[in-house]
């Protein structure tokens, strides 16, 4: 996967929380051979990817309403989970993973598609709102609250007064070019994992956003 320089964002989200370090990361998507290549899983993009970069490999956990994985990265041991409940329904599957491997929501990093950036960008947050992502706003309902490590990758947006294309948009594959942009946010989200792994997430959101270094 070819990596970039990552584009000039400001860094303004949200006040980070204090945090020991991950424990899980949850990619959202859709599961079946039909939607793998869609906008919408990107977050599956995502954790695939980095499971095939350890050697990692996902089985299905029916207990928990997934695939899931055992890492270990950057000398800690992690967990990856993708539901298989369908976008909508990720909250039961995360909500499942987290009594069962006895995780907090603070130790979890969601990763997902994010209508509100362009392709290419790849932005961390914690807390706030949904913004209207569905497997958000069921992982919310679940969990009463959304006191948890997000990584947003763009997809980009149909354009101003499209709102009946957007289902369609996030259920579509991406051009060539789009897909190629999105890949390449992921490879920078990938040069910042190590910290945020570690729990240096306000070091990892100003590299990430600003392409600059803080050391």
């Amino acid at each position: 996967m070819e990596r970039r320089a990552p584009p000039a964002i400001a860094p303004a989200e949200r006040a980070i929380a204090p945090m020991a370090g991950l424990r899980l990361i949850v990619g959202l998507g859709n599961p079946g051979a039909e939607h793998l290549r869609n906008r919408h899983n990107a977050g599956f993009w995502f954790v695939d990817a980095l499971a095939r970069e350890v050697g990692g490999r996902f089985g299905v956990e029916s207990k928990l309403r997934g695939e899931t994985a055992k890492i270990h990265y950057e000398g800690q041991n992690l967990w990856l989970l993708k539901p298989i409940t369908y976008m909508n329904a990720s909250g039961a599957s995360v909500a499942a993973a987290l009594r069962y491997w006895k995780i907090e929501p603070e130790e979890m990093l969601v990763v997902h598609d994010d209508l509100d950036l362009p392709p290419g960008a790849a932005r961390l947050k914690f807390d706030g709102g949904h913004g209207g992502q569905n497997g958000l706003r069921d992982i919310f309902a679940h969990l009463g609250h959304g006191k948890f490590h997000r990584l947003r990758i763009g997809i980009g947006h149909p354009g101003p007064g499209q709102k009946d294309r957007v289902t369609p948009w996030v259920l579509g594959r991406p051009s060539s070019a789009d897909e190629q942009a999105i890949l390449q946010a992921i490879g920078d989200a990938f040069e910042v994992l190590p910290l945020v792994v570690a729990g240096e997430f306000e070091k990892a959101m100003h590299r990430l956003h600003t392409g600059a270094d803080t050391d």
